[in-house]
């Protein structure tokens, strides 16, 4: 008998993304959880730019210190992460005062956030502290302060520190630029034309629902409502801009000067995506 399948056309192929699951991103894929023709991975921000050079997703949400010096990679969409000040997620802890930061504990989620403390305290105070990777199940004893990203910092905001520095802030504070923290990226040569579209327009639908989405998603990560609300629709920038390409380039400039890369990737290493 007949299976009942029979003149249907297959439809389009699907589309794999890799994104992070942090409040920042979720405008990003707002308008793409409900595109049948879209699917959607989670990982640790170092983690996706491996995901795309080993062919695992089309398209990922990828620190922007992994775009530097390495091949594979090419931006795609004018979405984007980035802010025009302070982030209130990308923030180190210290027990004494910033310039006397020798070693850092620094959560490793995501590479674009360990380059900048490395390069805000060369600019600043003239050295890079030493960087040691935070095991999440280990307070960082006997470190002068940590570096954490992503919601953590607010939904576990950690204690006996008596120093903050935003690392946006300082950045905005000493460039007069905004900073942008992760770009969409694909395999590079292939026509992405309608990806970028796609990836476009489901940034616009998640601006315009932000309030919605802190709302919702920010006390399921641990936000107060009215905070997560206004990182979302003041804090955060989704849009690339001239002026964002122009810190994006002052900062990938700078890390060459510096002689600071990104570590090797981790989504090469790691199996399954989460």
């Amino acid at each position: 008998m007949p299976d009942g399948s029979a003149g249907t056309r297959p439809g389009p192929p699907q589309v794999v993304v890799g994104a992070v699951s942090f409040l920042n991103a979720k405008p990003l894929v707002a308008g793409l959880r409900d595109d049948r023709r879209v699917r959607v991975v989670y990982g640790v921000p170092s983690e996706l730019a491996g995901w795309v050079r080993d062919g695992r997703v089309d398209a990922a949400l990828v620190p922007v210190v992994d775009l530097a010096g390495r091949p594979g990679l090419a931006p795609v969409s004018d979405a984007c992460i980035a802010s025009d000040g302070e982030t209130l997620t990308v923030r180190v802890f210290s027990r004494v005062p910033p310039s006397r930061v020798q070693r850092l504990r620094v959560d490793g989620d995501s590479h674009t956030s360990v380059a900048l403390a490395k390069l805000v305290w060369a600019d600043l105070f003239g050295h890079a502290p030493a960087t040691i990777p935070l095991e999440s199940s280990v307070e960082p004893v006997g470190e002068d302060g940590v570096l954490l990203i992503g919601d953590k910092v607010v939904a576990a905001r950690p204690r006996g520190f008596a120093f903050e520095v935003d690392l946006g802030g300082v950045w905005r504070e000493r460039t007069g630029l905004p900073f942008v923290y992760a770009v969409w990226a694909t395999p590079p040569g292939a026509d992405h034309r309608e990806l970028a579209e796609r990836l476009s327009r489901s940034r616009d639908l998640g601006v315009e629902r932000a309030s919605q989405i802190a709302e919702v998603d920010g006390p399921v990560a641990g936000w107060p409502v009215e905070i997560a609300r206004q990182y979302l629709t003041e804090y955060m920038h989704y849009r690339m801009t001239d002026r964002h390409r122009e810190g994006m380039a002052l900062f990938l400039r700078k890390l060459a000067e510096q002689d600071i890369s990104a570590p090797p990737d981790e989504g090469l290493a790691k199996e399954g995506a989460a």
